[in-house]
C-alpha cells in the first residue's frame, strides 16, 4: 500500500506542475489581451466636434470610446487574445485533472477509505473540485482572469496540501468509519470548490463594474499622501492598463454567474450542515455541540444565506452583493484552515 501512497503523492505533484503551466499561460494570455487592448484604445481616432460654422469647437470634449465597449464585446470572443496560450492553459487544466483524479483514487486505495478523512485529502478533492467548475465554466468561453484566480488558487493549496497538511495514508480513526464520511464531507468539498469559481467571478465584477463606472480612489486628491496616489494613479481600474476588461463579460453577467453558483454551492452548504448534525447525533449522540467547526460552518451558511435572501428579495446587487461574496468565502477558507489548525475541538483530528 506504501507503493500506491508514494504513487499518489507523485501524481499529485505532477498535477500541481501542470496547474502551474495552466496559470502561467492564462497570465500569458491575460497579458496579451491586455497589450492588445492598450494598443488598440490608442489606434482610436478622438472625434473632433465641429460648431455650426464647420470649425472645430474645443469648447466639447468628446470621449473615446472604444470599439470592443459600443458592440458589446461581453458577448463576443475577447479579440487579441492568445490562441496558443488559451490552448495550452485549457490543455493543462485537463491534464491535471487526470492527474489529480488518479492521485485521489490511488489515496484512497492506499488508505483503504474514500480519501476525505483529513486536511491533505481534503485539500486534493477541493481543488479538484474547483478546477473542474472552471473548466466547465469555460467550455465555450476562456476568461483568463478567472483562470489565473482559480489556478492561483488550486496550485497554492496543493503545495500547501503537499509539504504542509500531509499525512501518511492510514486506516481511518473510530470516529470516522462510517458511511456519513463520504456524504458529509464529500459535500462540504463540493460546495468549496463551487464557491472558489463564484469568488473569482465576483473579483472579476467588481474590477469590470469598477471600470464601466469610472470608480477609482486614485482619481481624485487625496488629503494625505497624495504622493503615493500619483505614484501609483497609473494602476487605477479605470486607466489604460486595465483597458482588458472591456474585453471580457460585463459586471451584469458576471454578476449573474457569481450567483449561479453561489446558489449551487449555498444548496451543497446547507446538506453539509444537516449531514453533519445527523452523523454529530450517530457518533457523540447530539446534533449540536458548538464544537468550533459547527460554528464555523453555521456562520458560512448565514453569511450565503443572507446574501442570496438581499440578491433576490432585497435588490441588493453589484458592489454590494460581489462584497457579500467575499465575506462568505473569507469564512469558508477560515473554517477549513484556521479552524483546523488553531482551534481545538471535535474536529481536531482532520489534520
Amino acid at each position: 500500500m506504501n507503493n500506491l501512497g508514494d504513487l499518489s503523492t507523485l501524481l499529485v505533484w505532477a498535477a500541481a506542475t501542470a496547474f502551474t503551466v495552466a496559470l502561467i499561460a492564462y497570465a500569458v494570455d491575460l497579458a496579451r489581451l491586455a497589450d492588445n487592448a492598450q494598443r488598440r484604445a490608442a489606434d482610436v481616432p478622438v472625434p473632433v466636434a465641429v460648431g455650426a460654422d464647420g470649425a472645430p469647437d474645443d469648447r466639447v470634449d468628446v470621449p473615446v470610446v472604444a470599439e470592443s465597449a459600443v458592440l458589446g464585446s461581453a458577448a463576443q470572443v475577447a479579440p487579441g487574445r492568445s490562441a496558443r496560450a488559451e490552448g495550452i492553459a485549457r490543455s493543462t487544466t485537463y491534464l491535471g485533472l487526470a492527474l489529480l483524479f488518479a492521485g485521489i483514487v490511488l489515496r484512497g486505495f492506499a488508505a483503504g477509505h474514500w480519501p476525505t478523512s483529513n486536511m491533505y485529502e481534503f485539500a486534493l478533492v477541493g481543488t479538484f473540485v474547483a478546477v473542474l467548475v472552471l473548466a466547465i465554466v469555460q467550455r465555450r468561453r476562456v476568461i483568463a482572469f478567472l483562470g489565473v484566480v482559480v489556478m492561483s488558487i488550486a496550485v497554492l493549496l496543493l503545495v500547501l496540501a503537499l509539504n504542509v497538511f500531509f499525512v501518511q495514508a492510514e486506516a481511518l480513526r473510530p470516529a470516522l468509519q462510517n458511511y456519513w464520511l463520504v456524504i458529509h464531507v464529500g459535500v462540504a468539498i463540493t460546495a468549496t470548490g463551487v464557491f472558489t469559481v463564484a469568488f473569482a467571478a465576483a473579483v472579476l465584477q467588481l474590477l469590470r463594474d469598477a471600470r464601466e463606472t469610472g470608480r477609482t480612489r486614485l482619481g481624485s486628491p487625496w488629503r494625505r499622501a497624495d504622493g503615493l496616489r500619483r505614484t501609483f494613479s497609473g494602476l487605477a481600474v479605470t486607466g489604460r492598463h486595465f483597458t482588458w476588461l472591456e474585453q471580457v463579460p460585463d459586471a451584469r453577467r458576471l454578476e449573474a454567474l457569481s450567483f449561479r453558483l453561489n446558489a449551487v454551492g449555498f444548496v451543497l452548504w446547507t446538506l453539509t450542515l444537516i449531514g453533519g448534525a445527523i452523523w454529530a447525533e450517530h457518533a457523540w449522540g447530539r446534533y449540536w455541540g458548538w464544537d468550533p467547526k459547527e460554528v464555523g460552518t453555521f456562520v458560512a451558511w448565514v453569511v450565503y444565506a443572507a446574501y442570496l435572501h438581499a440578491r433576490t428579495t432585497r435588490g441588493w446587487s453589484g458592489r454590494r452583493a460581489a462584497y457579500f461574496v467575499m465575506v462568505g468565502y473569507a469564512v469558508v477558507i477560515a473554517n477549513f484552515t484556521i479552524v483546523n489548525l488553531v482551534v481545538t475541538g471535535k474536529h481536531s483530528y482532520a489534520f
